[in-house]
């Protein structure tokens, strides 16, 4: 009897079965079960007493030791199988399918020519930058001009804009050269006192040759007005046509002309960085020599800015076309104004003086060379720094006089007698003996 018990018990944890409810007692009649009966889950009851029966295999009875003897430990001895399993399989715990993720759908907005607009690829806005894209946009867009007609549309209007600027500062470098021999006589002036060391001539110089330029009208820093009145508006211009290469606008690959085609790469023959770099020149050299730049200090930049374009002409070769379009038209256009401001009905229409043409031996100071005029340019650095510092240094002095200690530079207290020496009374004897 006991070996069928431990039989049946190795058997059901083989087989993953449950426990077996209400197992009889040791005095009890039992029936053995086979193995096909148990495999198939079949339980038979032999007597009145005796019942065998099966739990589903979820359940998680554990084994336990009576005093008894051994037996299958069952949760209640009033439950039955119904409940077991209803408390093991519950469907409701189950969780739904987490929702698949929905990818974002990015959407691109067309414009009338059927490409997207500068606003659903990331361009435009109401920054300076921006503001140039959406006026190129507009050009290609609203007047359907290629690319290449729009870069240089937006460059004759805004060249125009800033047209009232160029008169202004012609009409002060006319004035500029046609005074210069009387300024250039207060510059040598101012000069010669300078070197000598003499601030007092020197400052009273320049006083004269600041009320001289104020009753002529003249001021210098006007020149540099178109320079500065175009820089922000280059800046703006290359940083939105590099964006617009870089991001790129698809239509602008197609969007040039003549070799260069593709507007978002360099140009394969180099010719629009040449191009650019000799307009360039071009206009700096028309520009100095209308200005007349032939002061010292001027000539010395005249020089720096003709070395310009050679040295950016190495940084141009890897711009985009579209950049290099924008800054030859610019110099072009440059060079038309320069060109057309030189006719003398023009000038005469927009009131700007006649260029008086200065024999270059008549001038007070005469033409020098790059080196000569660069060694005397430093010289006067050195005085004009030597003559700064030794201001500060009397400054320095004056403070330190009004607010520090009195110095003494006396042998005596002038405010008691003069103590008597025994030289001064030996000295004096001989004379008066002479005088008796």
């Amino acid at each position: 009897m006991l070996s069928t018990k431990v039989h049946y018990l190795r058997y059901a944890r083989t087989a993953n079965l449950v426990n077996l409810h209400n197992w009889f007692a040791p005095e009890t009649a039992t029936t053995t079960i086979n193995t096909t009966q148990v495999r198939n889950y079949n339980v038979a009851s032999r007597t009145d007493k005796t019942k065998s029966q099966l739990l589903l295999p979820s359940s998680i009875n554990a084994l336990s030791l009576f005093p008894g003897g051994m037996r299958f430990a069952s949760a209640d001895a009033g439950s039955n199988v119904a409940d077991a399993s209803k408390t093991v399989v519950d469907l409701s715990t189950i969780p739904e399918a987490p929702a698949a993720p929905i990818e974002d759908v990015v959407t691109q907005v067309l414009n009338a020519a059927g490409e997207p607009t500068f606003a659903s690829i990331g361009l435009g806005g109401w920054s300076p930058v921006g503001i140039v894209q959406n006026c190129m946009e507009y050009l290609h867009v609203g007047c359907d001009l290629p690319w290449w007609g729009a870069i240089a549309i937006g460059t004759a209007v805004v060249r125009t804009i800033i047209f009232p600027l160029v008169i202004m500062a012609q009409r002060n470098a006319a004035k500029l050269n046609n005074y210069m021999p009387q300024m250039q006589v207060l510059q040598m002036k101012m000069t010669e006192a300078r070197q000598s060391g003499n601030a007092i001539d020197s400052a009273r110089y320049a006083q004269e040759m600041m009320l001289f330029m104020r009753e002529k009208q003249i001021n210098p820093l006007k020149n540099m007005i178109v320079p500065l009145a175009q820089a922000p508006l280059f800046i703006s211009f290359f940083m939105g046509l590099r964006a617009m290469a870089n991001t790129p606008v698809e239509s602008m690959r197609e969007g040039g002309l003549f070799w260069f085609t593709d507007l978002t790469v360099a140009d394969p023959l180099f010719l629009l960085p040449l191009i650019t770099s000799a307009t360039l020149y071009l206009t700096i050299e028309i520009g100095t020599d209308s200005a007349r730049l032939s002061a010292q200090n001027m000539q010395v930049m005249k020089y720096i800015l003709r070395a310009l374009p050679i040295a950016i002409f190495p940084f141009t070769m890897n711009f985009p076309a579209a950049i290099l379009t924008y800054w030859a038209c610019s110099n072009f256009i440059s060079l038309g104004q320069v060109a057309i401001l030189r006719i003398p009905a023009v000038r005469d229409y927009f009131k700007i003086d006649r260029m008086v043409i200065h024999k270059p031996d008549n001038l007070p100071i005469k033409k020098k060379g790059f080196v000569k005029g660069m060694k005397e340019s430093w010289e006067n650095m050195k005085i004009t720094k030597e003559i700064e510092e030794r201001q500060r240094l009397d400054e320095i002095r004056f403070a330190k006089a009004g607010k520090g200690p009195l110095v003494k530079t006396f042998k005596y207290d002038p405010t008691k007698p003069q103590p008597s020496s025994g030289n001064t009374s030996t000295s004096a004897s001989p004379v008066h003996a002479k005088k008796s």
